[in-house]
């Protein structure tokens, strides 16, 4: 049975190391630079193993997958990977079947996948390792409101119809001061099934209590706005339509010019940023076991934590804790340790979250148990 651990008492030990459509932007072509956040940084270690590495799945992590690539080529002479961004669930049946190397997927392996994943594995258990974060904006046109607080109560009720003009006392009582007009609100959502869907709403479970009773899954369950389809389609309908509001990766924020509320998580308004978003990934809690890295959701989109940004998607790296063949093993540590350091660099001006020093170096450690 899996119990749930806290980031900060695994200590250091490689036995105890250690969640959106896309997130990221669709412009990768931003250079890396040296003083972006990105923990420990510096030397990815030995590059050993088969000279390409075969990988497949999520679309949310195929621009930081991009710059992984171009720096592990870089640090690795000779060395290279081809990731192919067809979904998660695609990734995992590639995975499953033998034909990739890894899998990238926006949630971790149900049951069934665990079993047939166990056998590709001839016998070892796969391991989730969470290499790609992703925060979600709210996102606002709301002309003369450059600064607006929500909390989980709130967006659930905008999102679910109960609140509908941005004066709303409840809005009002998170934004004292600031004068709110008298508008109906607009909910935009994806009206295509979606993994920042599905993350979206696993926060309002979290975070919202009472508020939200809609569900979750995929596919937006909160029964009124305007769906338009895929990241750009929610925040192009944003930035066209006054009074609106959605949910979506935060480049797709930056790159229509969109306000961003800030997040009462219980403590206060948070803005959402590299240090903000960093610190709900370091007070996450696990539910896999040893170096298995399965993050507790609620830990994340239910905390607490002073200033720490709630809303953040997690992407795992899914991959064999033992491989048939040591070369493949090799290489793919080879890979992911690059992935963890100096491949974090550049994440933040591509849309990410740098892994946190505490978290990077907690996964370092399940990298190096692979064999």
């Amino acid at each position: 049975m899996k119990t749930k651990r806290h980031l900060t008492a695994l200590g250091l030990a490689a036995a105890s190391a250690l969640l959106l459509s896309a997130c990221g932007t669709d412009d990768n072509s931003a250079s890396r630079g040296d003083d972006a956040q990105g923990g420990n940084g510096g030397t990815s270690g030995e590059c050993a193993g088969q000279e390409n590495i075969q990988a497949e799945g999520a679309s949310s992590q195929a621009n930081a997958m991009d710059e992984f690539s171009v720096v592990y080529q870089e640090e690795c002479a000779g060395f290279s990977i081809d990731y192919n961004p067809t979904g998660s669930g695609a990734g995992i049946k590639q995975f499953n079947a033998g034909q990739v190397d890894f899998a990238g997927s926006d949630s971790p392996l149900k049951d069934e996948e665990i079993t047939a994943a166990t056998d590709r594995c001839e016998g070892a258990v796969p391991l989730h390792l969470p290499m790609v974060f992703g925060p979600v904006a709210i996102a606002y046109n709301l002309p003369g409101v450059d600064d607006l607080v929500l909390d989980g109560e709130t967006i659930a009720q905008i999102f679910n119809g109960t609140i509908t003009s941005w004066n709303d006392d409840a809005i009002a009582a998170l934004n004292e001061g600031v004068d709110l007009p008298d508008q109906e609100i607009l909910p935009i959502f994806r009206s295509d099934e979606s993994g920042t869907t599905e993350n979206f709403q696993q926060y309002l479970e979290a975070a919202a209590g009472d508020a939200w009773t809609s569900g979750g899954g995929k596919s937006f369950t909160g029964g009124v706005g305007d769906g338009r389809a895929k990241s750009d389609g929610v925040a192009s309908g944003v930035a066209s339509t006054e009074g609106s509001v959605t949910y979506v990766e935060v480049s797709f924020a930056h790159s229509n010019d969109l306000s961003i509320a800030q997040i009462d998580n219980g403590s206060g308004a948070v803005e959402l940023n590299d240090e903000s978003t960093g610190a709900a990934i370091t007070n996450a809690s696990l539910a896999g076991d040893g170096a298995d890295m399965v993050i507790d959701l609620d830990s994340v989109y239910g905390t607490q934590a002073e200033g720490a940004y709630p809303l953040v998607m997690a992407t795992y790296q899914i991959v064999c804790s033992e491989y048939p063949e040591s070369e493949t093993a090799e290489a793919v540590k080879s890979f992911l340790r690059v992935a963890a350091t100096t491949g974090q660099e550049n994440l933040s001006t591509l849309g990410y979250v740098p892994l946190p020093d505490e978290f990077q170096e907690q996964l370092l450690d399940s990298v190096e148990t692979i064999s």
